[in-house]
């Protein structure tokens, strides 16, 4: 097959490759030449059927077949002799579209090759990496907000009004154009105020009653309530306060942490103190490697594949978008232009990510099935129940695996690369470190 370059402008590549049509005949002689031994046909012994007939009777068929294989195997064997890597999928079309047999056949190929990435030398990266000690302080102030999350009701004095936050302990029979409904009774149920697990308006309307007391609280059942029954209806719930109680939080003590599963309440601040330092660590992390980041962009500088950046502005704009428009879910906003600030962006993020793709490539570095199963199974908790059926559509989806592989990819790319530069430790407070992590959402 001949191959004529017709482009070579910085990335970009086009050729023409033609394919003679005693090439594509050749090539449909061999197909049948292959097949023919296992053929039968009326009239003749299996095996035996002549070439001719056999052209006549499966020749179309494989005119087709035999001219994709042929295009094929001529841009895979242009892209290992040239040793271009296409930033996109490469776009072939025919040319002489009045292509009738008999005909040579003539196709373009079009694609923007991956630029030669430099060199980067990590000795020359400088970056602090920010410590913080779990003190006791922090320690404490962790206890005191597990007390409260574990916090318990005692009744209020005699004749107190209920306020938002207490609990209410109550009988309710819930009533639609007079008549009770199914599910809209209870007794003894207790019912924190404000925690809004009623129907919107109900828990409102019990701030300030007293143990005793009887009300009629009127409310509207959503149009999307799950009962379609009851979506929309106005109800009115008979209501006896039985009791009226305010939140105390847990003392802070040996059962206080065994309700959190520790030994004892020093147990329970070493696992307070750990986890609070993994925080920390993980929020350091994040700061080093935007340093990181910006000091590979700064020191790297090459030709980046248009098709590439212009995918990647886009991309942006849309999720800024919809950052910016939470409550348009859809997708029939129209076309977003990127700016050039997103285009700005989309630049050094496709610069970044060549980079760090040339970097893990040339070291080696792999996604190991442990890493992708944890990664999974880190996902699937979003979808409790349905673990199973999750990691089964996983399995069976490349862009799905590939969405979880890259950023644990990237994150060990940069692991090596900080291998190799000078990293400094320097010891900060909490506040300074939460300023710095403030710092990288506003950039």
């Amino acid at each position: 097959m001949q191959v004529n370059e017709t482009l070579n402008e910085g990335l970009k590549r086009a050729y023409e490759l033609i394919l003679t049509a005693e090439e594509l005949d050749a090539k449909v002689n061999e197909k049948l030449a292959e097949a023919q031994p296992e053929i039968e046909m009326k009239g003749f012994r299996k095996g035996k059927v002549p070439m001719p007939l056999l052209k006549k009777q499966f020749g179309q068929r494989l005119l087709g077949e035999s001219m994709q294989e042929a295009i094929d195997g001529a841009m895979n064997e242009h892209f290992e002799k040239s040793g271009d890597r296409p930033a996109l999928q490469p776009q072939v079309k025919m040319t002489n579209e009045d292509w009738k047999e008999g005909d040579d056949v003539a196709v373009e190929m079009s694609y923007e090759k991956l630029p030669e990435v430099p060199e980067v030398d990590a000795s020359k990266i400088t970056l602090e990496k920010l410590v913080v000690k779990a003190d006791d302080a922090a320690v404490d102030e962790a206890l005191a907000q597990l007390a409260e999350n574990a916090q318990d009701f005692k009744d209020r004095r005699k004749g107190s009004k209920a306020k938002d936050g207490d609990q209410v302990v109550i009988d309710f029979v819930g009533k639609v154009d007079g008549e009770a409904f199914e599910g809209g009774s209870a007794e003894d149920y207790p019912l924190v105020l404000g925690s809004n697990s009623f129907i919107p308006g109900f828990e409102d309307q019990l701030v300030g009653v007293k143990v005793e007391e009887e009300k009629a609280v009127e409310v509207t059942f959503p149009e999307e309530y799950g009962a379609e029954n009851l979506a929309g209806k106005a109800a009115v719930f008979d209501v006896t306060v039985k009791a009226v109680k305010e939140p105390v939080a847990a003392e802070i003590d040996d059962e206080l942490a065994k309700k959190f599963g520790a030994e004892d309440l020093e147990s329970l601040k070493g696992q307070i103190r750990e986890r609070l330092e993994a925080e920390y660590a993980g929020a350091s992390r994040q700061v080093m490697k935007r340093a990181m980041l910006d000091a590979l962009d700064e020191q790297v500088s090459f030709e980046l594949p248009p098709s590439l950046v212009e995918a990647e502005a886009k991309q942006i704009a849309h999720q800024l978008y919809h950052e910016e428009h939470p409550d348009d879910h859809g997708h029939d906003h129209g076309e977003i232009e990127p700016t050039d600030e997103h285009n700005k962006l989309a630049e050094r993020r496709v610069r970044l990510g060549l980079l760090l793709a040339e970097i893990g490539q040339k070291a080696e570095i792999e996604v190991t099935d442990q890493e992708m199963t944890q990664a999974i199974m880190m996902q699937a908790r979003q979808y409790p129940g349905q673990e199973r059926a999750f990691f089964d559509f996983v399995r069976q989806n490349a862009q799905m695996q590939q969405q979880l592989r890259a950023p644990i990819f990237e994150d060990k790319v940069i692991d090596h690369i900080a291998e190799g530069a000078n990293v400094s430790e320097k010891e900060v407070s909490k506040e300074d470190l939460q300023k710095a992590v403030e710092e990288l959402d506003e950039e």
